[in-house]
């Protein structure tokens, strides 16, 4: 699959299989983060990779979300679902202090989110589905996993095989919708 196909094609998964991932395609994946480019090259992206059944329970109880899919008539939340039961949970950290911070704007966040994304993709072109959870309890969740006070938590992604055929895309925005030519215009 060519990464316009799996830009185009790849979906937010939260249904898994308890089909386990190879070591091999979990490696591809962690290794397409690697690739990703950061703030002057300092990489400050740091992963853990969870796949213990109980320890992916915690990480689920620790999500917090309820509200947000009841309010949309949902009566379970899929994302806690989704840590608690993909064979895989990789949990993205940043070292803040290993990434560029200018006038006040850190840039962690920005490091770890290209990152991440090519985590997804590359999990979607070797047939995996991965989703992203970013609401969850920083500080009980470090304590769990021993991450240190110094490292930010940005987000959790349940890896593994989708269970069932990965539906279409909800409908984007038009490109005349979002995209400006040399200034904004209304």
């Amino acid at each position: 699959m060519d990464v316009i196909e799996a830009i185009r094609t790849r979906r937010s998964v939260r249904k898994f299989s308890d089909r386990p991932v190879e070591p091999e395609k979990l490696q591809t994946v962690l290794e397409a983060a690697q690739m990703a480019p950061s703030w002057a090259n300092m990489q400050c992206w740091r992963f853990v990779v969870v796949q213990t059944p109980a320890v992916k329970a915690q990480i689920s109880e620790l999500s917090y979300v309820a509200d947000y899919f009841a309010s949309k008539g949902y009566k379970s939340n899929p994302a806690q679902k989704a840590l608690a039961e993909a064979p895989v949970v990789i949990v993205a950290c940043a070292e803040p202090e290993q990434s560029g911070n200018v006038r006040g704007q850190d840039y962690y966040l920005t490091d770890v989110g290209i990152a991440t994304e090519n985590l997804m993709l590359a999990a979607h072109a070797m047939g995996l589905g991965s989703v992203f959870v970013g609401v969850f309890n920083e500080d009980e969740l470090r304590a769990l996993l021993l991450i240190p006070h110094t490292v930010r938590i940005v987000g959790l992604f349940p890896v593994g095989y989708p269970q069932g055929e990965l539906r279409a895309g909800p409908p984007r925005k038009p490109l005349t919708e979002i995209v400006f030519h040399e200034t904004w215009q209304v």
